[in-house]
Parts: C-alpha cells; sequence; structure tokens
C-alpha cells in the first residue's frame, strides 16, 4: 500500500468496504474473505500467499488455476498463425520462445519483424532452442520416428534465425533440457505446447495460460523457462 500510495480511507473505498475492515486486515486481526483477497491481490500486485501465507487452499488453488487457464487447442496445428502473432505482439517487456527447434515460427517472416519491433521498444526477447548435438534432441528424434531429422530442423532454424543473431536486444541460446514441454511466452501470457511420448509436437495440445495474483500454474512455466535459460549456452553464428 506504501509502494502504491495507498490510505487505508482509498483502499476502502475503492473495494466497497468499511475503513476499519482495512485497518483489522493489516493488524493481522482478521483475514479478508477470499473474494476480497483475490481483489486485493490484483490490485497491489502480489500473490495472495505472499500477502497471507497459509491461506491458500487446495479447492482455492484450483479455482484459481481455472482462472489461468484461457483456452485449450487440442493440437498444436489448430493455433492459427493469427493466434500466434497475436500472442507476441502483446508482449511489451517480455518474450520467450523455448523449443526443442520450432522451425515453423522460424519460417515466419512475419514474427522475426514483430520480434525486431519488440526488441526495439524495449522488451527482452529470449529464445531457447535445443543443442543439435545433444543426446535428448537425438532421444526425442527417435521418440517421433524421425531420427537426425530433429537435429536438422534446429540448424535449419539457427540459419532462419541468422539476421536476428546480432539485434539488440534478441538473445539465443542452446539447451540441452529434457523438453517436457515447449513455452511461448509475452509478459503474462503463455502458449504451452505438451509433449506426448510417440507423437511429434504438433499434433499434442496446446494451454492459453495468463498469469493472474494467486496462480500457480503459469508462475511454474515461467520459472521452469528461466531454469532452462540460465542452464543454457549462448548460441552463435556457425
Amino acid at each position: 500500500m506504501v509502494e502504491q500510495g495507498l490510505t487505508h480511507h482509498a483502499l476502502a473505498e475503492e473495494l466497497g468496504v468499511n475503513v476499519k475492515s482495512v485497518e483489522r486486515w493489516i493488524g493481522g486481526e482478521i483475514v479478508p474473505f477470499p473474494r476480497n483477497r483475490h481483489r486485493l491481490a490484483i490490485r497491489l500486485g502480489r500473490d495472495e500467499s505472499y500477502l497471507w501465507p497459509g491461506t491458500l487452499t487446495r479447492d482455492r488453488a484450483a479455482a484459481l488455476a481455472e482462472s489461468e487457464l484461457v483456452r485449450i487447442y487440442p493440437h498444436r496445428a489448430d493455433v492459427t498463425a493469427d493466434d500466434w502473432r497475436q500472442l507476441f505482439e502483446s508482449g511489451n517487456a517480455e518474450i520467450g520462445i523455448l523449443v526443442y527447434a520450432g522451425l515453423f515460427l522460424a519460417e515466419d517472416t512475419g514474427l522475426q519483424r514483430i520480434l525486431r519491433k519488440k526488441a526495439k521498444g524495449g522488451a527482452r526477447i529470449r529464445i531457447l532452442l535445443g543443442d543439435p548435438d545433444g543426446a535428448h534432441v537425438a532421444e526425442r528424434g527417435a521418440e517421433e520416428g524421425i531420427g537426425h531429422a530433429l537435429a536438422a530442423k534446429i540448424r535449419n532454424a539457427q540459419v532462419l534465425y541468422r539476421g536476428l543473431l546480432e539485434a539488440p536486444g534478441i538473445d539465443f541460446r542452446l539447451h540441452r533440457t529434457v523438453l517436457y514441454n515447449s513455452i511461448f511466452r509475452a509478459d503474462d501470457r503463455l502458449f504451452v505446447n505438451t509433449h506426448i511420448y510417440g507423437l511429434p509436437a504438433a499434433q499434442a495440445p496446446v494451454w492459453h495460460l495468463r498469469k493472474i495474483p494467486g496462480g500457480e500454474l503459469a508462475r511454474h512455466y515461467l520459472e521452469s523457462f528461466d531454469r532452462v535459460w540460465d542452464d543454457a549456452t549462448p548460441m552463435t553464428e556457425s
């Protein structure tokens, strides 16, 4: 409240509650009802579990997770080119792509223009591709029945992204992790392409998620992206 310049009276007026209730919340005498906790978390920009440790029940966590799920696409191929472009157009601070190859994006020159524009506008762009010489890429290629084709797709993507390698604000890295999901983020919105043993990624579902205060679902994927990034190595032009 101090960070945002909110007084007890101002917050009470925004929420439509008695100022005494706000004072008792702050004093720790009572905990707000779930509806007010959610509204307060949004207004203050903090997770409910941060403001009121121990109050997030399983039912409440499940309800928040449902609120984070915007849409399910049965297959990645069902996500249209416009859907992809709208996702990345919505990112103003942070855009991230975590894939093995993601060749369908590398081939999209319109998307590359969006990434350049966003980087010039100050967004941080991070793109993670699988290391084509890594063991897990070879395993995934074998699982999908395409052998060395996956590594070839990654090398093709590297060539297609060559024009962005030196662009300010756009960073590429190669990872050697087991990729349980491909993650595409634009600020607090995500497309998560689940991976299914024996199926190519284009045939697996995509979850469209949005991060909301108190929710854990989107946060798990965002934190996973950061862990892979931290362990990856910079990609250089070959």
